[in-house]
């Protein structure tokens, strides 16, 4: 196994997931098996908890973990799969090994940060070995942040303990350009650097994020001041998609690097056939304009694997893609819904914002706009359609109104007696069964299907046979029991599901039902 430490400075927020994933996605080009990890330094046992506005959106794994959203970077760059192991927190570190100590594990020593807390670090790094033939672990935070220290110091130790050939060091910094001079800055640089290498690390690669082009001099003061081979100085520029990134990784031999670095040689004849994929010409596509109602529309990352989603499938639908956020509380909305192809309506908790998600799905069920909505927007068509359809005036969910006389949306059985907010959803894969014939059927051309969840609340099924009747059906089922997806027939595209499709997307193998929700806008359009 051959481990990639990346790590980050002066600023948050660089892009060192999608800098990981694109240097993984080069090194499978090259025939290699990519693995990433995510150690996040805060002392939250996972962001399941969290308000969107603090971290983004949370990603769900497989197996039924709640992470930052960079997994789904990985998950979309690399085609893989994440588990549980693939993430890890401060919080759940420190959990596991104060667990132990309770047990009297420890044999009645005292319990440390070294080597206790970084041994369970150190532990973890390996969690692929002989999975894969390269893991990309990625340090969560700035160097410098006193919560990142535990993770840093296991990242020397780990080094120092594997042979040479095994390990590489990438630090990804930031070149700022200050108007005033009209210069780049690489002093910046330079003191994350210092910074790293105070803690033992010395990094093996820089890359610098940076809105303008860095020139040759500039990469040569920067590998004199921070000891880095000049060629190991790499620019790492906005691009117009994030797709777009590993390609310009390559033209600089960032690849080429890693395999050396790594003694390591390319398996497979090099292929740049993903990159003509993601650089289509888009020139003479339409535009479709989907709105996304919620109540975190002022945060793009919190609905950031529906964004990808609608991306990847307008790629595949040959159109561009608009993406609007609009607030569910927006004054308003109605207004905007017009201009629209396509109406989505995301998850989400709480009653906040929920009368305009309503709102929304009425608008684009009655004047027949393309129309998709995903976990607490799937329960949002519910009440709508009982309010509108079944007439039951004050039908609601009892998440929003626990003493509701039409509770068409309830708390899960199992829910009730949960006491613990972190972790205790219906999370991860279910299987869902599909009515031949349906819409669902159709678009997934499947009898049965497995899809993530995370959610609390249901459809109440004594109320199906009352919608059917209404027009307004159940086409997926859990167990045959629990209603898993809504459509209506007489719509060019009505489609509403209580999982999360959006964290099945991939470049060039869309979600099948993003993708029939994309070209219902296009048709529309």
């Amino acid at each position: 196994m051959k481990y990639i430490f990346m790590t980050g400075g002066v600023v948050s927020s660089l892009g060192k997931g999608i800098t990981g994933a694109s240097i993984g996605k080069l090194l499978q080009l090259h025939g290699y098996k990519v693995n990433m990890i995510k150690m996040d330094p805060y002392i939250n046992v996972d962001p399941g908890t969290m308000n969107p506005f603090q971290h983004g959106e949370v990603y769900v794994t497989a197996d039924g973990a709640e992470a930052d959203l960079d997994l789904g970077t990985y998950e979309r760059f690399l085609d893989i799969v994440t588990k549980k192991a693939n993430t890890n927190t401060a919080g759940d570190i420190y959990q596991t090994v104060i667990n132990r100590e309770r047990k009297g594990e420890y044999n009645g020593g005292t319990v440390q940060v070294i080597p206790h807390i970084t041994n369970e670090i150190k532990k973890r790094f390996v969690a692929f070995d002989k999975q894969a033939d390269i893991t990309i672990i990625e340090i969560g935070g700035t160097i410098g942040d006193i919560e990142g220290l535990p993770f840093i110091e296991a990242t020397r130790q780990f080094m120092l303990e594997q042979k040479r050939e095994d390990v590489m060091s990438i630090h990804l910094t930031f070149v700022p350009y200050i108007e005033g001079a009209k210069e780049l800055k690489t002093k910046p640089t330079q003191h994350s650097v210092n910074k790293l290498r105070e803690v033992g690390i010395i990094p093996d690669m820089i890359i610098c994020r940076t809105q303008y082009p860095i020139n040759d001099s500039m990469k040569g003061k920067i590998s004199l001041f921070c000891n880095v081979p000049k060629d190991a100085v790499v620019e790492a520029r906005t691009c117009s998609s994030i797709y777009h990134i590993p390609e310009s990784l390559h033209e600089q031999g960032v690849d080429a690097i890693v395999l050396k670095r790594l003694n390591l040689k390319s398996k497979i004849k090099f292929s740049n056939k993903w990159f003509k994929y993601v650089k289509q010409d888009k020139t003479n596509y339409k535009t479709v304009k989907i709105g996304v109602i919620g109540k975190y529309a002022d945060l793009k990352d919190a609905y950031k694997s529906i964004d990808e989603s609608l991306k990847i499938s307008a790629m595949e639908a040959k159109v561009n893609v608009d993406v609007q956020y609009i607030s569910s509380e927006d004054k308003n909305l109605i207004k905007k819904l017009k201009t629209l192809d396509g109406i989505l309506v995301p998850g989400g908790f709480g009653m906040r914002g929920i009368e305009g998600k309503i709102s929304a799905i009425k608008f684009a069920r009655e004047n027949k706009i393309p129309f998709f909505g995903i976990c607490l927007g799937m329960q949002c068509c519910v009440i709508e359609a009982a309010r509108h359809l079944l007439k039951f005036k004050n039908a609601n969910s009892t998440e929003i109104d626990p003493k509701t006389i039409y509770p068409v949306i309830e708390m899960l059985e199992e829910q009730k007696d949960v006491k613990y907010l972190g972790g205790t959803m219906r999370l991860g894969n279910y299987e869902s069964n599909l009515v031949k014939g349906s819409l669902a059927h159709k678009l997934y051309k499947k009898d049965t299907i497995v899809e993530r969840h995370r959610h609390r609340y249901e459809m109440n099924p004594k109320y199906i046979e009352m919608f059917k009747k209404a027009g307004f059906d159940v086409s997926g089922y859990h167990k045959g029991v629990l209603p898993e997806i809504v459509e209506i027939k007489n719509h060019p595209f009505y489609i509403a599901v209580q999982f999360h499709p959006e964290f099945g997307a991939r470049p060039a193998k869309p979600h099948p039902l993003f993708q029939g929700f994309v070209l219902a806008a296009k048709n529309r359009k």
